[in-house]
């Protein structure tokens, strides 16, 4: 939307410099006379030794003598006034495709009138009461701040921890937010390079190293006295880990500069969350949780086609990552 009304203005403003009328109806031309002067005309008439015109300024209809018109002047100046008029329309008509591209590649189309923010983030793509609706999922690692967009946070397994067996919890009994749809779509975008991610990335991997192919998975969380858990994290000594979660089956695929991933089946009620996958052997502990709750209320913050969200969007300031607070034993 505000590319659409830079575009306008910068129409206006073109009109205005090269002489382009407010009214599409007017299409203002010059009669040049041999004085050098020159009138402002939208068309003219000859006849007999006058000319008949109809004044762009004046708003009426006046006449001057033929043999006062520098008619070779006239006709050059007029043919190179629509020349750019016709260079500036083009111009600005590949620079709005050139935004129409940019648009799609960094706020894809997800629903009809209903993009994804600029600056990334994570959104669950719901239908409520028959209305497409974006909801941002928060990161959710107990207790931690919420930070959204691109710049999130980060902690990866410790390989070396004494404990053989770790377990993430999150406090709660359900996420904030809800689908309406069984088979919700997760559209994700975050900022890959951080100091955590670093770290597993110089930890031997070589230079060959590759996020995952499904970066992004779901797993279904156990509900246990006021708590979610995410999965239990089994751990070896060389850091190898074997995951004993309620994995689902998804597929992902990239839109724009985002990843949707879609659960292969419908999911049952109940409390799932979106896990990053560092590499094959490391998650990323802060995960986005939501739930599916067909028949639950109307989530909070959304964004429809009628209210897409704020015009001016800017990714959050980038900020280091927290390490996760350890949880009592």
């Amino acid at each position: 939307m505000l590319r659409r009304i830079q575009y306008v203005c910068l129409l206006v403003a073109a009109g205005v410099l090269l002489g382009l009328p407010v009214s599409a109806q007017q299409n203002p031309q010059r009669l040049v006379l041999k004085d050098s002067s020159y009138q402002t005309v939208t068309k003219w008439e000859i006849r007999g030794d006058r000319v008949r015109y109809y004044s762009a300024e004046r708003y009426a209809w006046e006449e001057i003598p033929n043999d006062l018109i520098d008619w070779p002047a006239t006709e050059k100046y007029n043919r190179e006034r629509d020349s750019q008029r016709s260079s500036a329309a083009g111009e600005l008509v590949r620079q709005d495709e050139v935004d129409r591209q940019l648009d799609d590649v960094q706020r894809p189309l997800v629903s009809p009138g209903l993009r994804l923010p600029y600056g990334g983030g994570v959104f669950l793509l719901d239908d409520f009461h028959t209305q497409a609706q974006l909801a941002e999922l928060a990161q959710n690692g107990g207790e931690v701040n919420r930070h959204t967009g691109k710049n999130i946070l980060r902690a990866a397994i410790n390989p070396l921890a004494l404990s053989s067996k770790q377990t993430l919890e999150l406090k709660g009994a359900h996420a904030q937010v809800q689908a309406h749809v069984p088979q919700p779509v997760i559209y994700v975008n975050v900022d890959p390079t951080d100091d955590i991610t670093a770290k597993v990335i110089s930890a031997g991997q070589g230079k060959d190293f590759e996020l995952p192919a499904e970066r992004y998975r779901i797993v279904r969380l156990e509900r246990k006295k006021g708590l979610r858990v995410v999965g239990n994290l089994n751990i070896g000594l060389t850091g190898h880990v074997t995951e004993k979660a309620s994995w689902i089956a998804t597929t992902s695929s990239a839109v724009g500069d985002w990843v949707r991933v879609t659960p292969v089946e419908p999911l049952d009620p109940g409390e799932y969350a979106v896990v990053e996958m560092l590499d094959k052997k490391q998650v990323n502990l802060y995960v986005w949780d939501f739930g599916i709750d067909p028949g639950g209320a109307a989530n909070p913050a959304i964004r429809t086609a009628d209210n897409p969200g704020p015009m001016n969007e800017n990714p959050p300031v980038n900020e280091k990552p927290r390490e996760l607070e350890k949880r009592p034993k």
